[in-house]
């Protein structure tokens, strides 16, 4: 509880890289500090971590004639811990300029029909969300072809507007491979994080 008796803000930050010694856990670690310093109580979600297996079941399948359709125990669990959260954070590494398949099929079976669509409002619809994203390529070429706003529209409107989210926030964190000394593009990860949580939770 906060000094004026309110709840402290909640978070739910949502980890999809099978190494916990990756870039990408060292920038959520980073992350979930930002967000305790400002008062948040963060629930972190490793999706490797968990065990959390992105294939879909029968079980799990939207019915587009039944929004009320009840899932399988494991997908209303994790809904429950987005509904929790007035903060939403994901973070991964760019695969094939998407979102890995670990955390694309969390958002299958866990946004689902009746759960994070379909239904007026939509239990997402006053929350806020952050994606970030650790590619390696460098920023010019990201944007030579095209594949930052292809990423953006796909987060921003494809899944979250979708889904009545307003409060949106989608960051690539360039330059994660190259052939400069690991320490040098850990501190620059770290450096460039540290500037999207300062504008994000600002």
């Amino acid at each position: 509880m906060s000094l004026t008796g309110s709840p402290a803000p909640h978070a739910l930050l949502v980890v999809a890289h099978p190494r916990g010694d990756s870039l990408t856990a060292l920038s959520a670690a980073r992350l979930r500090e930002h967000l305790e310093r400002r008062g948040h109580t963060v629930d972190v979600l490793d999706l490797h971590a968990e065990g959390f297996d992105p294939r879909m079941p029968v079980a799990d399948e939207p019915d587009w004639a039944d929004a009320g359709k009840r899932y399988s125990d494991e997908t209303h669990a994790h809904f429950a811990r987005v509904e929790a959260a007035g903060t939403l954070v994901l973070v991964f590494p760019v695969w094939w300029f998407d979102v890995p398949a670990i955390l694309k099929g969390w958002i299958d079976r866990v946004w689902n029909n009746g759960l994070a669509y379909g239904v007026e409002p939509s239990p997402l619809a006053a929350k806020r969300v952050l994606w970030l994203g650790l590619a390696g390529g460098s920023r010019a070429s990201y944007a030579e072809q095209g594949l930052d706003e292809m990423i953006d529209r796909h987060l921003r409107v494809g899944i979250s507007q979708f889904c009545g989210l307003k409060d949106i926030a989608v960051e690539l964190v360039h330059d994660t491979v190259s052939d400069r000394p690991a320490q040098e593009i850990r501190t620059a990860v770290l450096t460039a994080v540290d500037g999207v949580a300062g504008g994000f939770l600002d």
